[in-house]
């Protein structure tokens, strides 16, 4: 028997709790939409977009109700943008929506 078909007729490990937890939280990933919005390669304005969309619907509600639009954030932005984002969130020198810097908030 070749290793090839060893991989697919033996039985897959058992998982841990660990394990199973981030195997669903993979399973279920979903990236952004496509937004016609943003029709070209560069897709900047699309994740500045999206985590912009994400903080709206934070500060409207439940941010439970607004983990998809952070999960579009999450898919579609470089994550040193995103930690730097909330980073400056926490800080108070975020220059998005709901910022001191936002003249649509005043």
């Amino acid at each position: 028997m070749s290793s090839i078909s060893k991989v697919f007729t033996e039985q897959p490990p058992e998982l841990n709790k660990e394990e199973k937890a981030r195997l669903n939280m993979i399973a279920a990933a979903r990236t952004t939409p496509r937004d016609d919005r943003f029709p070209h390669t560069n897709q900047a304005l699309h994740c500045w977009n999206r985590y912009n969309e994400w903080i709206v619907c934070a500060q409207q509600g439940s941010e439970d109700d607004c983990k998809p639009l952070r999960q579009y954030a999450d898919s579609i932005c470089p994550g040193t943008w995103l930690e730097s984002w909330d980073e400056q969130r926490e800080a108070g020198s975020f220059g998005g929506v709901g910022s001191r810097f936002d003249h649509k908030a005043h």
